[in-house]
C-alpha cells in the first residue's frame, strides 16, 4: 500500500531542509512526496534560486501567501492548506523548522486528524517576543513524531512534558543540504567574482527586527560595518527587510562604498564565502550551525539562541544587540584565526535518511 506526504516550505531555511528529505524519499516506491510551498518568502532571491540550486522538485502547490501581519499570514495560509489537505488527504505532514508556514500547516493538519511530523523540534530560545518561538511551541505540542537536531532539544522536549516515544534524536538535516553540495561548494568562483582573499573578509546577515526595524539600532549596525571596512573587507548580502528599512529611514547612503553590498545571495554562493571567511557576524539561525560544521568563527547579534550547541561546543560567539559591544567582541575576533570547534552529533549528511526511515516505519505500524 502506498502512502502520501506533504512537506510544506515558505521561507529559505525550509528549502534547504527539505531537500535532503525529498532526496531521502526516492528510495522509498511505496511513499509519494509532495511538496506545497506556502509563498512566504516569494522573491525570486529568496525562493526560486533555492529549489534550482537544491534541486528540489517544482511544488505541486504555491499557495501564494506573502506579506502582511503575522496573524494575517498565518490565517491566510491555514485556509489555503486546509483546500490541498482536503484534496490530496495525505497519510501525514512534514513541517520543517519554525516559520508562519510551520505553524499554520501544523494547526490544519492536527485538526483535520493528519498526523504531523516537526523536522528540528525542541529548540527554545525561551523568549517569546520572537515570533519564531510560539511557532516551534505549538508546532511540537501538535505534533505526532518530533525529530531532533541536537541535545538541548532532547532535553526541552523531555521538560514539556512531551511523550518519549515521539520524539527521535535525527541529527540535522541543514547540513545533510551543506555535505550534499559541498563539491560544489568548494567549486564556486564567487569569491573571484568580488575580489577575496581566504581569511580577508568578514560576511555579514542581518535581517531580524531587534536588528533592523528600529532606526537607532540600523544606524549601530551600520556604524560598525563602516568602521569594519576600514579594517577588513565587509561582504552585505543584503535581505529584503533590511534593504527596506534603510531606504525608508533613509540609511542607504550612509553605507561606506567600500563596504561590498549584494543581493541576497543564492544558497551554493552563500556557503561558498562562508568557508573562507575571516569571520561571519549575523542574526540568523541556520547561519550559526553552518559555520559550527564549516569550523569558521560566528559572532551572533541576539541576546539568545535556539541552538546552543553551536556555542557550548561550536564556533558560535552570542554578543548581544548593544552594538557596543558587539564592536569590541568584532576587533577582538579579528586578532585572531580561530577554526577550533567540535561538529555536534548526528552532524554527518545522514539525518534525512533515519528521518525518512522513522517515517516509512511509523506509517506501516500505523496501519497494523
Amino acid at each position: 500500500m502506498g502512502f502520501k506526504i506533504i512537506s510544506v516550505v515558505g521561507a529559505r531555511p525550509n528549502f534547504i531542509k527539505i531537500a535532503p528529505i525529498d532526496k531521502a524519499f526516492q528510495a522509498y516506491d511505496s511513499i509519494q512526496h509532495i511538496i506545497c510551498h506556502t509563498g512566504q518568502h516569494f522573491d525570486p532571491s529568496m525562493s526560486k534560486v533555492f529549489f534550482e540550486e537544491l534541486n528540489i522538485p517544482k511544488p505541486a502547490y504555491n499557495l501564494g501567501v506573502s506579506g502582511g501581519s503575522h496573524a494575517r499570514q498565518t490565517a491566510a495560509i491555514m485556509t489555503a492548506f486546509e483546500e490541498v489537505l482536503l484534496h490530496e488527504k495525505p497519510d501525514l505532514v512534514i513541517v520543517p523548522g519554525d516559520v508562519n508556514s510551520t505553524l499554520a500547516a501544523s494547526l490544519v493538519a492536527a485538526k483535520l486528524q493528519i498526523p504531523v511530523a516537526h523536522v528540528e523540534a525542541g529548540l527554545r530560545s525561551y523568549d517569546r517576543r520572537m515570533p519564531e518561538e510560539i511557532n516551534r511551541i505549538i508546532a511540537d505540542q501538535l505534533s505526532d513524531l518530533l525529530f531532533v537536531t541536537e541535545q538541548s532539544g532532547l532535553d526541552n522536549l523531555a521538560v514539556e512534558g512531551v511523550d518519549k516515544r515521539k520524539i527521535f534524536f535525527t541529527g540535522n538535516v541543514m547540513i545533510d543540504s551543506l555535505v550534499c553540495h559541498k563539491p560544489l561548494i568548494d567549486q564556486s568562483e564567487v569569491r573571484n567574482r568580488f575580489n577575496l582573499k581566504v581569511y580577508e573578509y568578514v560576511l555579514c546577515t542581518f535581517h531580524r527586527p531587534s536588528n533592523v526595524d528600529d532606526p537607532g539600532q540600523l544606524k549601530a549596525l551600520i556604524g560598525l560595518l563602516n568602521e569594519l571596512s576600514g579594517i577588513i573587507k565587509v561582504v552585505l548580502p543584503m535581505h529584503p527587510r533590511t534593504k527596506q528599512n534603510m531606504e525608508s529611514n533613509g540609511l542607504l547612503s550612509t553605507i561606506n562604498p567600500e563596504i561590498i553590498q549584494t543581493e541576497p545571495l543564492g544558497y551554493i554562493d552563500f556557503l561558498a564565502l562562508t568557508k573562507d571567511a575571516r569571520l561571519l557576524l549575523t542574526d540568523s539561525g541556520g547561519i550559526q550551525e553552518e559555520t559550527t560544521f564549516l569550523k569558521v568563527p560566528c559572532i551572533t547579534v541576539r541576546d539568545n539562541t535556539e541552538r546552543p550547541i553551536t556555542c557550548t561546543i561550536g564556533t558560535n560567539t552570542l554578543v548581544g544587540t548593544d552594538f557596543r559591544h558587539v564592536r569590541e567582541v568584532v576587533l577582538k575576533s579579528l586578532k585572531t584565526i580561530d577554526h577550533e570547534g567540535e561538529i555536534p552529533p548526528l552532524w554527518d549528511g545522514n539525518a534525512a535518511v533515519r528521518i525518512c526511515e522513522i517515517i516509512n516505519n511509523y506509517l506501516n505500524n500505523k496501519l497494523l
